[in-house]
C-alpha cells in the first residue's frame, strides 16, 4: 500500500476497528503531539478503548504527500462531530510522529460552503515546491509581519472560502477582517511551524493568538488550493493551544 494509503486506513481505523492498520505505527518511537493523547501506541490503543458504545468514524476527504510526510483531511465523529487535519512523519515504512488540529463540525458558512466540500482534484504537480513558497510568503507577510498584502496573493476574480464564519469573495474576506479588527477581535501569527504540500494545495501550520481581551494561545492549520499561482479557495481548522497543566504528553502542540 502507499502511504497515502495507509494513512487513510489508519485513521479509519477508528471506525474500522482494522487492527492491522495500526502496524504502520512504529511501536518503539511514535512521538505525539495531541496534546490529550499519551504519546507512543499506548496512547492511541488507550484512547481506542474509549470508544463508546456507537464508536467512531472518520470519512477521510484529502489526503497528500509531502516527502517524508503525509496530511489528511478528515470528518470525524469523535467525541461530537469535527472536523481535522492530521499530519504524520515517516522513518523506513513506518509513521514516527503525528500532529493534529480538531475543531468542532459547523453548518454551512453563509455562502453554503462546509468545511470540507470543495475541490479535492490534485493537479500542477511539477509545481509543487513553487506552490509551498507562495503560501509561506502570503502567510508570512500577512499574518506574521501584519503588511496586508492579501491582494498579491489571492485571485480577485474567484475565492472559495471554507471557514465558518467566512463568505466567498476577496472583497468579503477583507470586510471580515476589518469587521474582526473592529469588534475587537486579534488574530495574529507568531511562527510558523510547517508548510507542505503536493501540487496545487499547500497546508501551513502556524500558532499564534486568536479572540477578544489580547486572545489565547492558539493552533492555526490553513489548507489553500491555488491556480496559476493565485490563492482560490481556503479551509481551515483554528485550536485553543490548552494549558501545559493539562497536557497528557511532554511533545509541545508543534
Amino acid at each position: 500500500m502507499s502511504r497515502k494509503a495507509q494513512t487513510i486506513a489508519l485513521l479509519q481505523s477508528i471506525e474500522t476497528n482494522d487492527a492491522g492498520a495500526m502496524q504502520v505505527i512504529n511501536p518503539a518511537h511514535y512521538i505525539q503531539h495531541n496534546l490529550n493523547i499519551a504519546s507512543g501506541l499506548e496512547g492511541i490503543v488507550s484512547l481506542i478503548q474509549q470508544r463508546p458504545p456507537q464508536g467512531f468514524k472518520a470519512k477521510v476527504v484529502r489526503v497528500f504527500e509531502d516527502g517524508d510526510y503525509t496530511f489528511a483531511h478528515t470528518q470525524y465523529d469523535f467525541f461530537g462531530a469535527k472536523v481535522g487535519f492530521d499530519v504524520f512523519r515517516w522513518q523506513d515504512d513506518l509513521m514516527v510522529e503525528h500532529w493534529d488540529n480538531l475543531a468542532e463540525l459547523a453548518p454551512p458558512n453563509h455562502s453554503g460552503r462546509t468545511q470540507l466540500d470543495g475541490s479535492t482534484a490534485l493537479t500542477d504537480l511539477d509545481k509543487t515546491a513553487e506552490n509551498k513558497q507562495i503560501i509561506e510568503r502570503f502567510v508570512r507577510e500577512n499574518w506574521l509581519e501584519q503588511r496586508n498584502t492579501y491582494t498579491d496573493y489571492i485571485a480577485n476574480n474567484v475565492y472559495l472560502q471554507h471557514n465558518p464564519l467566512g463568505q466567498d469573495g476577496l472583497d468579503t474576506f477583507l470586510a471580515t477582517l476589518k469587521q474582526l479588527q473592529e469588534h475587537g477581535v486579534v488574530m495574529y501569527f507568531t511562527k510558523i511551524h510547517k508548510i507542505l504540500g503536493e501540487g496545487n494545495f499547500v497546508l501551513a501550520l502556524s500558532e499564534g493568538r486568536f479572540g477578544t481581551n489580547g486572545g489565547t494561545d492558539t493552533a492555526f492549520y490553513d489548507l489553500f488550493r491555488l491556480e496559476h499561482g493565485k490563492i482560490v479557495e481556503h479551509w481551515d481548522v483554528i485550536e485553543s493551544i490548552t494549558p501545559p497543566e493539562q497536557h497528557k504528553n511532554n511533545n509541545g502542540k508543534f
